[in-house]
C-alpha cells in the first residue's frame, strides 16, 4: 500500500470555470521523503490543502494509507487528519499563549490514536522530540510567543511529529532561516522523521534544498495546468 496515490485529480475553486489543479498521477511510498517545487501560484496550497481533506477534488482520488478522502465526511476527515497526517507550516501556527511543551502535546490532545502512539506516554515523547530537535529544556515552559524564529520551528517540527504519524507534510518551513540554520534544521528534520517511518513531502521553492531528498517532483510537471496540457 503506497502512503499516497493521486489519480486523475480535478479541483477548481467555487466560481471558477477553469481548474487549478489536474493531476493524472502522484504516488509516495512509505517512507519516502519528496521535495516538492513550484512557482507561486502553481496550486502548491492547494493541493496540500486537499492533501489535508480541508477541501476535496471535484474529480478523481486522493487516497492516503487506502483511505478516498472524498468517502469522508468533513468531520471524518478532520479525525482522518489529526491521527496520520502531521504538518509543519511556513508560519509555525503555535498557539502564542501556549508552553512550547503543550504546543508539541496538543496533536494527542485532538487525536486518541497519536496519543496512544506517543510512546511511552505523551509528555515523555514530547520532551525527547524536544531534545533530539535541540531545543534547551529551560524554553520547554515558556509561551511560544516569547521564543525565537529557530526556537519555535523546532517546536512546531516536534508537533508535527509526536504520536508518529505515518505522513508529513511541510510548507515552506525554512524560509525564514538562513543558509546554516536551513541545513542543520533539514538534517533533524530529516532525521528525525526516517526515526518514526514517516513519508514526507517538503514544499519550498529554494531548490538547493533538494538534494536531501530521495526524489525531486516539480508540481508543473505533474500538473496539466500548470504544464499547459489539458485533459
Amino acid at each position: 500500500m503506497t502512503a499516497l496515490t493521486i489519480s486523475d485529480l480535478v479541483y477548481r475553486w467555487p466560481r471558477q470555470s477553469a481548474p487549478c489543479l489536474d493531476i493524472p498521477r502522484f504516488e509516495l511510498a512509505p517512507g519516502e521523503r519528496v521535495f516538492l517545487h513550484g512557482p507561486s501560484g502553481s496550486g502548491k496550497s492547494t493541493l496540500l490543502g486537499l492533501l489535508g481533506g480541508v477541501a476535496v477534488p471535484q474529480a478523481g482520488r486522493i487516497e492516503l494509507l487506502g483511505q478516498n478522502l472524498a468517502q469522508l465526511g468533513s468531520h471524518a476527515r478532520d479525525r482522518f487528519r489529526a491521527d496520520h497526517t502531521g504538518f509543519l507550516f511556513q508560519q509555525f501556527n503555535l498557539l502564542p499563549w501556549l508552553s512550547a511543551l503543550d504546543n508539541v502535546l496538543l496533536p494527542c490532545t485532538f487525536s486518541a490514536r497519536r496519543k496512544r502512539r506517543a510512546a511511552p506516554d505523551p509528555h515523555t515523547a514530547a520532551t525527547a522530540l524536544l531534545a533530539q530537535l535541540d531545543l534547551d529544556p529551560t524554553l520547554w515552559a515558556k509561551p511560544a510567543a516569547e521564543l525565537s524564529v529557530g526556537q519555535q520551528q523546532r517546536v512546531a517540527a516536534a508537533r508535527a511529529l509526536i504520536g508518529r504519524p505515518e505522513i508529513l507534510i511541510a510548507d515552506e518551513p525554512t524560509s525564514a532561516l538562513d543558509a546554516e540554520r536551513q541545513q542543520i534544521f533539514i538534517d533533524l528534520l530529516l532525521r528525525e522523521t526516517a526515526s518514526v517511518g514517516a513519508s514526507l513531502i517538503f514544499v519550498s521553492h529554494d531548490r538547493r534544498l533538494a538534494a536531501h531528498f530521495d526524489r525531486t517532483v516539480a508540481l508543473d510537471e505533474i500538473n496539466r495546468v500548470a504544464s499547459g496540457v489539458t485533459s
